[in-house]
C-alpha cells in the first residue's frame, strides 16, 4: 500500500515539478532568453520545488542527516539536469525535432530517471 501511495504522490508532485519547469522555461523563452539558459533556470527552480515536496510528502523522510540527503538529491538532480540539457540540445539542434516536442519528451525521460534516483539512492529506507 505504501508504494502505491508513494508512486501516486510522486506522479502528482512530479507533474507539478514538470509544470514548474515548463512554465518557467517557456516564460523565459517568451521574453527572449536563450533556450539553454531558460532550461538551466527552469531546472534550478523545479529542483528546489521537487526537493521539498519529495522530502515531506512523497518519501516522508525522517532522516536527521538533512545535509547528506540534500547533497544526494541535488547531486542526482545535477546529473539529470546535465542530461536534460544535453538531450534538449540533441533533440532541438541535432535532430531538429522541434522545441515544444523536444522539451516535453525530455521531461518525461528525466522524470522517470529522477524517481529512480530518489527511490533507490536519496530517500531509501
Amino acid at each position: 500500500m505504501r508504494l502505491d501511495k508513494e508512486l501516486f504522490l510522486y506522479v502528482v508532485f512530479g507533474t507539478l515539478t514538470t509544470i514548474v519547469n515548463i512554465v518557467v522555461y517557456f516564460a523565459l523563452e517568451y521574453i527572449g532568453v536563450n533556450y539553454i539558459i531558460s532550461n538551466i533556470i527552469a531546472w534550478f527552480l523545479s529542483v528546489l520545488f521537487a526537493y521539498v515536496t519529495n522530502r515531506i510528502w512523497v518519501f516522508e523522510s525522517k532522516s536527521p542527516d538533512i545535509l547528506k540527503e540534500m547533497t544526494l538529491f541535488f547531486s542526482g538532480r545535477i546529473f539529470s539536469g546535465v542530461l536534460d540539457t544535453a538531450l534538449l540540445y540533441l533533440f532541438v539542434d541535432i535532430l531538429t525535432l522541434g522545441n515544444t516536442f523536444s522539451k516535453i519528451a525530455v521531461e518525461i525521460i528525466i522524470t522517470i530517471l529522477n524517481y529512480l534516483l530518489s527511490k533507490l539512492i536519496v530517500f531509501k529506507e
